[in-house]
């Protein structure tokens, strides 16, 4: 049986510290404030990062170098015989594309997993790589396993200011300006390759209400053989503010009492970005290590 290592990186949520304790190496993504490159939970915390945003700074997110891609591939095939590398959704970065024209040289001891995820979603798949490795599944069946499994979850999010989304281009001013007039909060999904506009509410009590109602249709829905069979997991994320993130875990758990949310954590910086503070989020997925 050959020895597989799990990559990803810090877009799963998987802290450095935590990867050493789950025995997952975790690539931090870089970002760039006012001009100045920092990496995510390395030289730079989360609450540094939400300061630089609030104070209006120039950030931007990027993909990690080729060069430390490689180099960590290297140093971990002279332990492992072969790697599992999970990056972000295809649909969300680049990240993911450039990491398998790299693997290309590494004559299948790389295989690179494009299952279109991110966040909580993600951290699920690669808890269910690091499971599949010590049944004993190669690197290519762990691949082709999770590849098939990528529509298996949701994510469901409220942004609650409409400024970033219009930085970023995604929104109009003219949009920006009438949504944050009438309150509107915009809620995206995830299930697939990019995220999406789902609906707009009026209210963050209306929003949390229409994720519940979204995710509980999910749930009854095409996640039901999985709810039945104690496969399903919860998971509840975040910018921010970590109080008020407790609380709507609360309300997830009493509409969900049945369910287990095994995970709360903040959202990466690359979907920060483009959200901002405020966010919150419930996301479901099928999971490989409860079978």
């Amino acid at each position: 049986m050959s020895s597989v290592a799990i990559v990803t990186d810090s877009n799963s949520g998987i802290s450095q510290a935590e990867g050493k304790e789950l025995g997952i190496y975790v690539i931090p993504m870089p970002c760039l404030v006012d001009g100045k490159l920092y990496y995510e939970n390395v030289n730079i915390t989360k609450e540094q990062f939400y300061h630089f945003m609030e104070s209006d700074a120039d950030l931007t997110t990027s993909q990690p170098s080729p060069g430390d891609v490689m180099d960590l591939w290297d140093k971990l095939l002279k332990e492992y015989d072969e790697i599992v590398h999970i990056p972000m959704s295809s649909g969300l970065s680049a990240s993911c594309s450039t990491a398998m024209g790299l693997a290309q040289d590494y004559d299948g001891k790389v295989q690179v997993v494009n299952n279109q995820r991110i966040s909580v979603t993600m951290q699920q798949s690669v808890m269910d790589a690091k499971h599949l490795a010590a049944t004993g599944k190669s690197a290519a069946q762990i691949k082709e396993i999770l590849e098939k499994e990528a529509l298996e979850s949701s994510i469901y999010l409220v942004v609650d200011t409409l400024k970033y989304l219009k930085k970023g281009g995604r929104i109009t001013p003219a949009a920006a300006l009438l949504g944050s007039a009438l309150n509107l909060k915009p809620l995206l999904q995830l299930q697939g390759e990019k995220l999406d506009a789902y609906k707009k509410v009026r209210g963050m009590k209306a929003a949390k209400k229409n994720m519940l109602d979204a995710m509980k249709k999910d749930v009854e829905g095409r996640f039901a053989d999985y709810v039945a069979k104690g496969q399903l997991k919860l998971h509840v994320a975040y910018t921010t503010d970590e109080e008020t993130a407790k609380q709507w875990m609360e309300e997830v758990q009493n509409a969900f009492p049945d369910l287990t949310i095994t995970r709360m954590d903040p959202l990466s910086f690359s979907i920060t970005c483009h959200t901002g503070p405020g966010v919150l989020a419930i996301a479901a997925s099928h999971a490989l290590d409860a079978e």
